[in-house]
């Protein structure tokens, strides 16, 4: 009965991959729980140092300072080990991030100064820290799962790998909703432990998986520009762009929104840090179940290209219902769903997209995507909240835009899909 269960909801998972798949959900899961804890410092620091009004200000800015950082990262991608490239990054981002809690609890500068000013640079570098460590990671972990992977392992494991990780990001904003108790540089702590969990689960699995090592230890020096010259050069992959980001203008709109009405209800740093915990937390349950119950299912079912339109119909839906009623709780449950149908449903399946591609487009192409792309996509949501924020109908006028958006979205989506299929069945590499 179990068996016959497990088969309708995942398919045949052989043994081999459920070894594989177990290592690599551990691994994003250490990557989803660090970012639950930071995500919500993030936000809740810099509304409390710098100031509420300046937050599409800091997405412009850590999308200007993310592009040096990802020619970087591209520039590593040709020096190290596909799988090192997870250590240098543990390391780094490790160090960045115990550096700025040591700052925090210094009385000029850290969060006894309750003064609000654009000029204090922690709230900007911090800001910077957590959007740069998103991007790059969740990048990285998906060249690197896409690079070792075939598309039926996929449509397989994907939505397991994501399941998986999400009860680890469950337990990540457990803890922030107790930052009173706990104590804002203790969550720190927690995070920069998970953060360098990361690098020694990698280095398990290669040790475990000489296929992977193989196929990852390839080193191929194309340059830094490699990524941005395939891009823009290849129709396959500007789709990919907008698939993987144009969600993200909608949900940056709505969060937006969603911060300023807690601002106005919970007014001390630890509770804006605790109400957005239960927001994130609240995001990964619904992931889980749709990961758990559904995304594997329809994905077998349905095939890739009906299944790239269903998370913006859902989105546009949400749209006009935060639309019809803009109260804190609607906001809440808004970008729950669409953040948690993102998370569990379109997230795996764009990475299948990755699969007919080259290793220079799985990990510098891919990075460029997901950090320059997301980042862009969010600060057109930022300077859309900008636009209609001091209106008074902001709401209406924005709600309007992202539907706008949803039909370019649905459009491209139906493109990517059926250029997928054509690749498969050619068995043609974009690259």
């Amino acid at each position: 009965m179990l068996k016959k269960l497990w088969s309708a909801l995942w398919g045949n998972i052989k043994q081999e991959e459920i070894k594989n798949f177990t290592l690599l959900t551990l691994i994003l899961l250490c990557i989803t729980s660090a970012y639950s804890l930071l995500h919500p410092l993030k936000e809740a620091i810099f509304i409390h140092t710098v100031g509420k009004l300046y937050l599409p200000h800091a997405k412009i800015v850590s999308f200007l300072f993310f592009i040096p950082i990802l020619f970087g990262y591209n520039k590593l991608v040709d020096l190290c080990r596909k799988h090192q490239l997870f250590y240098a990054l543990s390391i780094g981002y490790a160090i960045w991030f115990a550096c700025i809690a040591y700052v925090l609890t210094l009385p000029a500068v850290g969060l006894s100064n309750t003064v609000l000013d654009k000029s204090r640079l922690i709230g900007w570098i911090l800001y910077i820290a957590v959007e740069s460590f998103n991007s790059l990671s969740f990048t990285l972990f998906w060249s690197f799962v896409v690079s070792i992977t075939n598309v039926t392992s996929a449509e397989r494991g994907y939505p397991l790998i994501v399941a998986g990780s999400q009860i680890g990001s469950i337990a990540g904003p457990e803890l922030v909703k107790r930052a009173s108790t706990l104590g804002i540089p203790f969550l720190f702590i927690i995070g920069i432990i998970l953060i360098l969990a990361i690098a020694l689960l990698v280095r398990i699995f290669t040790s475990v998986s000489p296929i992977a090592e193989a196929r990852l230890t390839e080193k191929k020096h194309t340059g830094v520009f490699e990524g941005p010259k395939l891009l823009l050069t290849r129709p396959y992959l500007m789709g990919i762009l907008a698939v993987a980001t144009l969600g993200e203008v909608i949900s940056s709109i709505i969060e937006y929104n969603l911060i300023l009405r807690a601002d106005e209800v919970y007014r001390s740093t630890e509770n804006v840090v605790e109400f957005i915990g239960l927001y994130l937390q609240s995001v990964n349950i619904l992931s889980l179940v749709i990961s758990l119950v559904g995304t594997s299912i329809i994905v077998r079912t349905m095939g890739v290209k009906i299944s790239l339109l269903l998370y913006p119909l859902v989105t546009a839906a949400v749209i006009v219902a935060t639309c019809l009623n803009p109260s804190l709780w609607m906001l809440f449950g808004s970008i729950v769903i669409i953040k948690g149908v993102s998370y569990a449903f379109n997230s795996p399946i764009k990475e299948i997209l990755y699969i007919p591609t080259s290793t220079d487009v799985r990990f510098k192409t891919k990075s460029w995507i997901d950090g320059f792309g997301r980042r862009l996509t969010k600060v057109v949501g930022s300077g859309a909240n900008a636009l209609f924020a001091p209106t008074s109908h902001a709401i209406l006028y924005s709600s309007i835009f992202s539907l706008g958006v949803v039909g370019c979205w649905v459009f491209i989506a139906l493109f990517v899909g059926i250029a997928h299929q054509r690749l498969l069945a050619t068995k043609t590499i974009v690259e």
